[in-house]
């Protein structure tokens, strides 16, 4: 019978098995805090752009191209423009659009929950006209009285704006004919002289304002009073078209005009990730940062220029630059690396004491390969005890049997040395047992047995 028993200097395997359901509680934990405290940023998100051949629409497609470079799909959402945007925002049709300023106030941005990630452009308000043959150019604003204007489509920035314009010079809303027509359509109405003027309120980059400015019998109105508009509404800006910056070979314009222009802001709301907002913010210093006719190099994107309050995230960048970690890494991995400040809390949280489990596991591990063994002893035990008179001696050979075999199973338990007591006390209680057997069956006395204590 072999009485070799294993043991070990330490069981890293009992240790690993002892510290799985601590281990296992602590990533779910750690996991669960990821992904609900600060979430992935999604992977798709809304941007109200405006009109079709509008700057709002061709923005938006630059826009969308820059975010796809880091997996981010933005879906274009059109509209009539800065008010029907403002008004999705509001009921969370789009996540992020294009806002003209002066469009809501500061009160009521924070009330609906919208925050500015900056000013982007400034859009001139354009008022074209058609030149007739022996009437004198149009000059002053009160000379509109009777005559047919396309203010733009409902829901658009540019009807809001030029009824404030009016109203300032003394001209009734019902003086002027009005037309609510979508910019396209509206052009075509010019150029078939069934109307004598069109509003827009557009970054010079749209295609309808390139083409009105190079299209003959169509007259630029100059806002010559541009300095006393941006006083009386302070949203305003005064802007300077130049001589020549249309065409300098044809010099088209062929004289510098005077224009009021708001500003075009990137208005989101609250609960759009802050991740993707530095990801627009960075866009944006990409699509907008250079020069242009009414910039120079770096003035835009800026925090200025907007009264709706701009989204901490945002004001960060304009102050420091991109994120540290998206300087040198791809967006989503840097997002991670950001993002891991959660996992670290929720350790340090569950760490210490839960880890003050696993010692106590580990013990009753290994002190449970020794006591399960007393439960077999203690069966022996029971049957000798109550063995029947008439076959009591087969009872205490068959149990005896049985006690070699346990002997035996209990040989090949490893254990660490620092348990090996355990495992001697067992199989001296086995020995014990034996003896006592041996001794019902007439082969011991019960002066030769030495009670080993349990």
């Amino acid at each position: 019978m072999s009485k070799i028993l294993k043991f070990t200097q330490f069981s890293f395997r009992d240790l690993i098995v002892a510290a799985a359901p601590t281990v296992l509680t602590i990533v779910g934990i750690c996991l669960l805090a990821y992904w609900l405290v600060d979430p992935a940023p999604p992977r798709t998100v809304r941007l109200g752009t405006g009109q079709e051949n509008s700057a709002y629409e061709d923005f938006g497609k630059k826009y969308a191209a820059a975010l796809a470079k880091h997996g981010v799909k933005v879906t274009l959402v059109q509209s009539a423009g800065s008010s029907e945007n403002l008004r999705n925002l509001k009921e969370g049709k789009v996540d992020i659009a294009f806002v003209q300023s002066g469009s809501t106030n500061e009160e009521a941005a924070e009330r609906e929950g919208l925050s500015s990630l900056g000013s982007l452009f400034v859009e001139p308000l354009w008022l074209f006209l058609r030149e007739d043959k022996g009437q004198p150019p149009i000059t002053q604003l009160t000379q509109l009285r009777g005559k047919k204007v396309n203010y733009g489509a409902k829901g658009a920035g540019s009807p809001r704006l030029f009824r404030q314009v009016l109203e300032l010079n003394g001209v009734e809303k019902d003086e002027v004919q009005r037309f609510s027509l979508a910019n396209t359509p509206a052009t075509v109405e010019l150029l078939e002289g069934r109307i004598d003027g069109l509003v827009f309120t557009s970054a010079p980059e749209a295609p309808l304002i390139q083409m009105l400015l190079q299209t003959p019998g169509i007259r630029l109105f100059d806002f010559n009073q541009a300095e006393a508009y941006s006083r009386k509404l302070p949203f305003l800006t005064h802007v300077v078209l130049p001589q020549g910056i249309v065409d300098l070979g044809r010099n088209i314009p062929s004289e510098d005009y005077n224009l009021i222009a708001p500003t075009a802001t990137l208005v989101a709301r609250d609960d759009l990730h802050s991740a993707l907002v530095d990801l627009f913010v960075q866009a944006a210093a990409t699509i907008h940062g250079g020069a242009g006719w009414f910039q120079q190099q770096g003035q835009f994107p800026s925090a200025k220029y907007t009264e709706i309050p701009v989204d901490p995230e945002a004001a960060k960048y304009y102050k420091s630059g991109p994120p540290f970690l998206q300087r040198y890494m791809t967006f989503w991995l840097a997002n991670f690396f950001d993002r891991m400040w959660v996992l670290v809390v929720a350790l340090g949280a569950l760490i210490l004491p839960l880890s003050k489990v696993i010692p106590p596991l580990y013990v009753w591990r290994i002190r449970s390969r020794v006591y399960k063994w007393y439960g077999q002893l203690r069966a022996v035990e029971q049957r000798v005890e109550e063995a029947p008179a008439a076959t009591r001696m087969q009872v205490y050979e068959e149990q005896l049997k049985r006690l070699d075999e346990i002997e035996e199973l209990v040989n090949q338990v490893s254990i660490p040395l620092s348990f090996a007591d355990g495992l001697y006390g067992l199989r001296s209680h086995i020995q014990f047992v034996r003896k006592r057997i041996l001794f019902l069956m007439g082969e011991g006395s019960p002066a030769g047995v030495e009670a080993v204590p349990v």
